[in-house]
Formats: C-alpha cells, structure tokens, sequence
C-alpha cells in the first residue's frame, strides 16, 4: 500500500448513485406489483423486484470497489476518515427518523385514533355515526367493510426471528473483536455465521409473511392492522437485506486479507448498520407482535 496523503482526496463523479435510485425505484414497484397479484397467477411483480435487487447488489459491489481500490491507493487521510465516519452517522440517524416516523404513526394510531373512534374523550356520537358496532381494541381484526383477518402472535416465526438477529449481534461483535485483536479465524467463522443469520431471518420472514396472506387473511389491505404491520416489517426487511450484503461483502474482504486491527472502518461501519438493525426489530417485535 503506497503512502497515505494528508491532502483531503475528492473523487471524480460517479454514476453509482443514480444506479442506485433506479433498483431502488424498481424494488418498490416491484413489491407493491408483485402483493397486488399475490392473488392472481401473474409474475411481472417478482420479475421486477428481482431486477431492483440486482440492481442494488451490483451498484453496492461497484461502489465499495471504488472506495476500496482509493483506499489502497492510499488516497484517503485522516480527515477522509473523519468525513466517512460523519457520513455513517448521519445516515444512521436519519434512519432512526424513518423508523421513529413509522412507529410514532403506529402509536398515534393505537392510542388516539382508536380510542376517539371507539368514544373516548367526550366522543360518544362521533363513534356511533362513523362506526355503531366499532370496538376500540388493538390489533384491530375487523375492517370497516366487515372483513376480519388474524393478528400475528409473537410465538413461532416471529420469536425465532428475534433469537436469530440477537445471536447474530453476539457474533458480530466477536467477530469485531477478533479483527481488533488480529485473530483472523475468529473474524472468518464469526463473521461467516453472522452473514448466515441475516440469510435466516429473511427466509423466515418470507416464510411468515406467506403464512400471513395464505392462512391468517392478514394482508395490506386488512385495514390499519395490516398496514401498519407490513410498513414497519417490510420496511425492516428491506434494511436486513441491505446489511446482509454489507455482511457478505465484508467477508469476501476478509477472506482476501484486508482489514487491518489499526484500519477497518468499512467493517465497523457495516457493524453500526448491523446493530441498528437489530434494535429496530427489537423495538417491533415488542410494540407489534407483542403489544
């Protein structure tokens, strides 16, 4: 690895980010195609999603190779360092704003907007025009139309999801430690186990979600319950995604020698994402499955 400068490297333009906006643009046409023909026998939905993530997982292959072949040209300063770990803070925040945005919705919903519909507050005459035979209980089973679903109980998929991404917390971070200490079989098998552990949880989570729309009648369209439900785990899903193929690229890394116990912020990076992710369904499986 060549000297490192101490001028601050600015890169050339990229044309990573509007590769980016596209899958990502396509992911979620894809997704709202592909649940609006869950019923029906056609695919286009399926086929774009795919595309969007393929998409996704080459732009993020692409763009972390940029970065890694600056840095070992040796491009990157110390102040390059601060403004990546900035940058890795300020996206962590605005991520906790976008989930902070969902369960304030989930909250505004279950304690006032319930409850005002069901004659709260003085508002007994508001409830018997808008909705006579409405109970103000949560999770709300019944729509409006008179349909009823089920609500998804936090036994089964839901708690073996949680004990995955718990493990795969515990993992990460001896696999962080291992890469402190320079203890690279320890950082490959841990690091190798936590990548399968996002795998897991996707495939059960794909598992509870046709478990939901085939047997429980719990679907987007099954009123507040069913939205809120699928906006804050989807959404969830999608980020488990996203830090599963940070986890995977880390490893292909690792495997090839980079990484150093004095140099590794692309992988305590990954690791700050991966936790937050974990928080995050900590905070849904109790307010959503559980309360």
């Amino acid at each position: 690895m060549s000297k490192q400068t101490t001028s601050y490297y600015v890169p050339s333009q990229s044309h990573w980010p509007i590769v980016g906006a596209i899958g990502l643009f396509l992911i979620a046409v894809g997704a709202g195609t592909m649940v609006q023909q869950m019923s029906t026998e056609q695919s286009s939905g399926g086929w774009i999603l795919s595309l969007g993530v393929i998409i996704i997982i080459g732009m993020m292959i692409g763009w972390f190779n940029d970065v890694i072949r600056e840095a070992d040209q040796g491009l990157y300063s110390a102040q390059m360092d601060r403004s990546f770990r900035q940058g890795m803070s300020w996206f962590i925040f605005s991520e906790v704003m976008f989930f902070f945005a969902f369960f304030g919705a989930l909250f505004y919903v279950r304690t006032i907007s319930v409850p005002w519909l069901g004659g709260s507050s003085n508002n007994e005459m508001t409830g018997q025009v808008l909705w006579p035979e409405f109970e103000a209980i949560w999770p709300l089973i019944t729509t409006p139309s008179g349909d009823t679903t089920q609500a998804m109980g936090w036994k089964g998929l839901p708690l073996i999801n949680t004990v995955i991404l718990l493990t795969s917390s515990i993992t990460l971070h001896f696999a962080h430690k291992g890469l402190e200490d320079n203890k690279r079989k320890q950082l490959t098998i841990l690091l190798a186990i936590t990548a399968l552990l996002g795998l897991s949880f996707l495939f059960f989570q794909a598992e509870e979600y046709v478990e939901a729309y085939r047997e429980m009648g719990l679907t987007l369209s099954a009123g507040v319950y069913g939205n809120t439900f699928f906006l804050l785990t989807g959404f969830h899903g999608l980020h488990v995604t996203i830090g599963t193929i940070m986890l995977f690229i880390m490893l292909g890394r690792v495997i090839k020698g980079h990484f150093t116990p004095q140099r590794h912020f692309a992988f305590q990076a990954t690791s700050w994402y991966w936790h937050f992710v974990d928080v995050v369904w900590l905070g849904l499986f109790f307010f959503v499955y559980i309360l």
